[in-house]
């Protein structure tokens, strides 16, 4: 029987409460909104469940609180098909969470507070030496402190594996980190800040950017919204691709599902510029979707 290639992320879940209101609030300013849920999140938890829906064997090494938080991600890491045996359950600190607040065209601002995600280190690491050993691509975002970040990808590396890291949200990165990345991959803020380029608005902005990053990285990728999606392979060649033009429902998590079918495509073997494509495609699909529906 053959198994699909294995995709493990190493990262953050969140619980998220979901604000829908006609605006985001300025300072000091009270706005009264329409509708709230709470929904599954954390950049590590919605990565694993796109490469999940995407076709890989998809793990999840994390932490969680023993509170009714964790219970409900590790619920939802379940019923989507994610291999959860590493999430561990931590004391002292609560299960990570976040409150992203929408307005009417459906863009948000969050705020995240870490909690369990801080915990993240050795001890994990360790518990799940067996499941990196058999993993393509190994996820990981700035959710989770960096020097986890380093362990996870030596790790990764020793056992021949590709790692990949969603630079997000905008941090310096550590020597020790970039040294280890094969694939990074970036938003247009996040590439302003580690570039050192101008604002990223089009499709041209974000390959400037991404010669910009190419020298420290193997393989860069620079997503800029509806602008579409720049990249520099490994032999240096740019890549373009189009943006998918779509009405926009929800812009929340698009990142993240991109992230999910480009790690799924990759393990894959198929190439860069084909990866981007399905990523790109699917994160249209889902910035068209509505919250309610997904």
């Amino acid at each position: 029987m053959n198994l699909a290639p294995r995709v493990t992320v190493f990262g953050s879940l969140h619980y998220d409460i979901a604000v829908f209101g006609p605006c985001r609030p300025r300072k000091g300013e009270t706005v009264t909104g329409s509708a709230w849920h709470p929904k599954s999140g954390g950049k590590g938890g919605n990565q694993a469940v796109s490469a999940a829906r995407a076709g890989a064997r998809a793990a999840m090494i994390g932490a969680v609180a023993e509170d009714e938080f964790g219970r409900f991600l590790l619920d939802n890491l379940e019923r989507r098909g994610v291999d959860h045996r590493f999430v561990t359950r931590t004391a002292g600190r609560s299960t990570g969470m976040s409150v992203a607040i929408f307005d009417e065209e459906g863009d948000y601002g969050a705020v995240i507070v870490s909690g369990s995600n801080l915990e993240l280190g050795e001890k994990e690491l360790d518990a799940a030496s067996a499941l990196i050993t058999e993993t393509a691509i190994l996820v990981l975002q700035n959710e989770v402190p960096d020097a986890a970040n380093v362990l996870a990808a030596e790790r990764a590396k020793a056992a021949g594996g590709l790692v990949l890291l969603n630079a997000a949200p905008a941090r310096p990165l550590s020597e020790a980190l970039k040294a280890q990345v094969d694939v990074l991959v970036v938003n247009a803020v996040e590439a302003e800040m580690l570039s050192g380029t101008d604002v990223v608005e089009t499709l041209e902005g974000a390959l400037a950017a991404a010669r910009r990053l190419k020298p420290g990285f193997p393989r860069v990728v620079v997503t800029a919204g509806g602008a579409g999606v720049a990249a520099i392979d490994e032999d240096g060649q740019d890549i373009a691709i189009e943006p998918v033009k779509v009405k926009v429902e929800s812009t929340h998590g698009a990142g993240d599902e991109f992230i999910g079918v480009l790690a799924a495509a990759l393990a894959r073997g198929e190439t860069l510029e084909a990866a981007l494509d399905a990523a790109n495609r699917a994160a249209a699909k889902l910035v068209a979707t509505p919250e309610s529906e997904r």
